[in-house]
């Protein structure tokens, strides 16, 4: 009983997301900054959408969100674009917004004419427009504003209002007691009181060929023709009676969108029939839908009791998601004989194609599916646990021995099928039209996820952690007679191996590599290794799909290439969807073709089926949304956007907003700008919408930005020119006023240092004659001490000469008195001659003292030296002095000798007497001492 109810649980879960679904893209109340219920939602020319939100007027440009707060802080109940201007209603208060040259929008408030004739406590919760009539419509009256007159009308009816519809040209509101009206010349005209009418609450009203579609909050569609109300059935009726109905909205195909309180949106076609049911567990991220609008790009926008939805209802993708984790990563897909298979790692699962049918559970294929393959009109499974094959309803595993990553068929031997298993590679083969397990290879027991069979004797293999592989087997298939493995191109995470136009393709994050036939070496493919260049590498899977074309993904977008027909060249087609909102398994991606131009994308919470050939967007217009600036350190100021900026030299940080009015969930937009005048070169892709310029120098400037969506590169570019001024001391009044000021400087200087040089002159000359005088003083003082030394010199050398001739004289007499004694001596006989000779020597010897007259001669030649070295030493006798005198002369005592009239070696002892009287060192020499005394 508990395993039914289990499987029960699993059907009804699965049930639920049985259907393919249009895109949504969700928008919580912390990503758009406001509160949490939208009441009503319009779109400009612009595309820009604006929500009566809980918090004020909420405005979306694609790219940017801006809350704009209601004049009296209020909720605001209803908005509506009619002509350029945004009207809202709220609490005690209606007006419009018009936009302002910087792109903000300002409120003028027209209730404010009437504000005496509002009724208390009112609030205004819808706006509908015909021709230059605005209605704002509250839970009491009507209020009817003339836009071209600038008046405003009051309808009151007795009973209160429960809401405002306009159909074809006619305006409709329903009272509270159920009655239908319509607006005709400014009164309320009675439509119908049916009844049924009274019974329920009218949510929508729309015209039809003959009459009118009415839709209640309950009870379901009826249809008003003339005065007959007849019931419209559709297939929601009974899950409408028990959702109750909020909102609706007519769409531009015919179709209706209808939302609940508690059981999503339901889109069902004219004929009453279901199309999408799109809930909460399905992707909505409320169940309650307050308010719906249909964009110009036919997108449908949901106001929810929480957040935001855009449901691209044109889109060329649809998405299965699966909420519930029941379902789990989609690894493989096929469709095989009307039935859709999804292998996951939950196990295989199927349905009917094209229905809304419950995905089933295949039983015994628990676990992790890792490929499906169709071959000879069989289904084969690889999986965790081995192969299966594949009946309606059923699984039978012939290879139970290993799991099975990849099937490949065996050229020339249509009976045999090769399997790479988790150790190694295995043989299938078709005995009496059943396929059973024949063999494996042995001799290679690695893991082969990868591999490509070139020749029925030869296979390559890749493998993730150890690389490439080239393996040679025997006829039979039996063993692997040798393999080696490659060098380059090296191992890779996330790489794959695979066969397209009869050539092996490697690829990892280093790019795409072909086999050379010829060679058997791998070669770079530049155009595939195109794919992964500016850090786009995810993952290396290479998918070849029914149709011949190979598929790679990268980071931002989904790439395939298909042979032309002309010349076999290969042609490169993009899908600007990125990874990331792909949510593909990375190195385990998967495509399957279900028909010439539809595509299943398996991911991690689900699928998406695409259809390649309505991939085509309309060209849209990039434009400039914001610009602000400001100063360093200050708070930012929005300028004007239409008209040529002129901004302060210290108003140069400026920022500029852009966007593309679009919605696509898959598609991004992506932006590429440059700034002339500062930045020459256009920027890089980038989705970023927004971009700073800080600290700008003065001059001129004209930005620029252009935009590429899916992959194509918009018409148009949106340019804005500016310019910052110089600072004021940088302009050219500034710098002719400089110019001025420097000349008059100049002159002032000059004459001021023409004047100052002038008396710098003067004094110079002064100074110089100064100089002069002094250099004139000088050179004759310097003459005279000249004279007075020649002098002084002339005297000392006639000192010094008379000393010498002194010296001579007492020799001389010396002589004369040593000769006259000599010849007294021998004169016994007195001999009259030798008296007459005796007698002439005394004539001729001076009476005075010789040495006295030396000694003073001597005295004023040395300047009293005699006297000096007596003071020195007074031991000294008249000899020694004498001696001392000699030397002073530095006389040798050769030279000594005749003077003292005693021999050489005399006057050595002598000398040596005197040194010890002057008790001299050994090392001080006595001429010296004497010549410094």
């Amino acid at each position: 009983m508990k395993t039914k109810l289990t499987f029960l649980f699993l059907g009804l879960c699965l049930s639920i997301f049985a259907q393919e679904l249009p895109p949504i893209v969700k928008y919580t109340p912390n990503l758009y900054g406001a509160g949490n219920q939208n009441w009503m939602i319009s779109q400009d020319k612009n595309h820009y959408l604006f929500f009566a939100n809980n918090e004020g007027l909420l405005e979306y440009n694609g790219s940017n969100w801006e809350l704009y707060l209601s004049p009296n802080e209020t909720i605001i109940r209803s908005v509506k674009v009619i002509d350029g201007k945004v009207y809202t209603g709220s609490y005690m208060e209606f007006g419009f917004w018009t936009r302002k040259s910087n792109g903000k929008l300002s409120y003028t408030s027209l209730s404010q004419t009437i504000k005496n004739k509002l009724l208390d406590d009112e609030q205004f919760w819808n706006i509908l427009n015909f021709d230059q009539w605005v209605i704002f419509q509250s839970l009491n009256r009507i209020y009817i504003y003339d836009s071209k007159g600038a008046t405003i009308k009051i309808i009151s009816p007795d009973k209160g209002i429960n809401k405002s519809f306009r159909a074809s040209n006619s305006i409709y509101f329903q009272t509270v007691d159920g009655a239908l009206f319509e607006i005709e010349s400014g009164k309320g005209r009675l439509i119908s009181d049916h009844p049924v009418l009274q019974k329920n609450r009218i949510i929508n009203i729309s015209a039809i060929n003959v009459g009118l579609l009415i839709q209640t909050q309950l009870n379901g569609f009826y249809k008003l023709i003339g005065n007959d109300l007849s019931k419209f059935s559709t297939e929601a009726d009974s899950q409408l009676l028990a959702s109750s109905v909020y909102s609706s909205q007519v769409l531009s195909d015919g179709n209706i969108a209808i939302g609940t309180v508690s059981n999503g949106i339901f889109i069902i076609d004219n004929v009453g029939k279901i199309k999408y049911h799109i809930s909460q567990s399905k992707g909505l991220s409320n169940n309650t839908a307050l308010s719906l609008f249909e964009d110009v790009d036919g997108n449908l926008w949901v106001g929810l009791d929480n957040g935001i939805n855009c449901i691209n209802l044109q889109s060329a993708i649809h998405a299965f998601v699966d909420n519930t984790g029941i379902l789990g990563t989609v690894y493989s897909s096929k469709l095989f004989k009307g039935n859709l298979y999804i292998g996951t790692n939950q196990g295989l699962f199927y349905k009917k194609y094209r229905s809304s049918d419950t995905f089933k559970f295949i039983s015994g294929t628990k676990g992790q599916v890792w490929s499906l393959f169709e071959y000879d009109g069989t289904l084969f499974c690889g999986h965790d646990s081995g192969t299966f094959i594949i009946e309606e309803g059923s699984a039978k595993n012939i290879s139970p021995f290993s799991g099975t990553w990849q099937f490949e068929t065996v050229p020339y031997k249509k009976e045999l099928l090769l399997q790479g298993n988790y150790y190694g590679i295995s043989v299938l083969e078709k005995v009496n039209k059943q396929w059973v397990f024949r063999n494996k290879i042995s001799g290679f027991d690695y893991s082969s996820k990868c591999f490509e069979i070139v020749s029925t004797n030869e296979i390559y293999v890749s493998h993730e952690y150890k690389g490439i592989f080239r393996l040679q087997l025997d006829n039979k298939l039996e063993k692997v007679n040798s393999f080696s493995s490659y060098r380059t191109p090296k191992k890779g995470k996330n790489a794959s191996l695979i066969k397209f136009n009869n050539s092996i393709y490697y690829a990892y994050k280093e790019g795409v590599f072909k086999l050379n036939n010829k060679t058997k070496q791998f070669e770079k493919d530049k155009l595939l290794s195109a794919v992964f260049e500016k850090d786009e590498y995810t993952s290396g899977k290479l998918i070849v799909d029914n149709s011949n074309k190979i598929w790679l993904f990268s980071k931002n977008y989904i790439h395939y290439f298909s042979l032309s027909k002309i010349n076999n060249q290969l042609k490169q087609n993009v899908i600007s969807i990125p990874s990331s909102l792909t949510n593909s398994m990375l190195g385990y991606e998967n495509i399957s073709q279900l028909s010439s131009s539809d595509y299943l994308i398996g991911t991690t919470d689900g699928y998406y089926i695409m259809n390649i050939n309505d991939l085509s967007f309309k060209n849209y217009n990039v434009s400039i949304t914001n610009i602000t600036t400001n100063k360093l350190n200050s708070a930012y100021s929005s300028q004007s956007i239409g008209e040529k900026g002129d901004f302060k030299f210290d108003d140069n940080n400026i920022s500029f907003s852009f966007t593309v009015p679009e919605y696509n969930k898959y598609i991004n937009v992506e932006y590429q700008y440059v700034l002339e005048g500062g930045q020459e070169e256009w920027s890089v892709w980038s989705t970023k919408s927004t971009v700073n310029f800080k600290k700008l120098s003065p001059g001129d400037y004209t930005f620029k930005v252009r935009a590429k969506f899916s992959n194509s590169t918009l018409d148009d570019t949106a340019t804005y020119s500016f310019t910052i001024r110089k600072p004021w001391y940088a302009t050219n009044v500034a710098i002719f006023i400089y110019i001025i000021f420097i000349f008059v400087m100049g002159y002032y200087i000059h004459r001021a240092y023409k004047n100052y040089y002038h008396k710098q002159k003067e004094k110079l000359i002064e100074e110089n004659n100064l100089l002069l005088e002094i250099k004139e003083l000088e050179n004759e003082q310097q003459m005279m001490r000249i004279r007075n030394e020649q002098l002084s010199q002339d005297v000392d050398s006639k000192s010094r000469e008379l000393a010498v001739s002194t010296m001579s004289l007492n020799s001389k007499n010396e002589l004369l008195t040593f000769i006259k004694e000599d010849l007294k001596k021998t004169n016994k006989d007195g001999n009259r001659s030798i008296k007459s000779v005796i007698s002439t020597i005394n004539k001729n010897i001076s009476k005075d003292d010789t040495w006295n007259v030396f000694q003073e001669a001597f005295d004023r030649a040395d300047k009293d030296f005699l006297k000096k070295i007596k003071l020195l030493h007074p031991s000294l006798t008249p000899n020694d002095l004498k001696l001392c005198a000699y030397l002073r002369l530095n006389l040798s005592s050769k030279e000594v000798a005749p003077l003292l009239n005693i021999s050489v070696r005399s006057v050595e002892i002598k000398r040596y007497r005197l040194r010890k009287k002057m008790e001299l060192s050994h090392e001080q020499g006595l001429v010296e001492y004497i010549l410094n005394v």
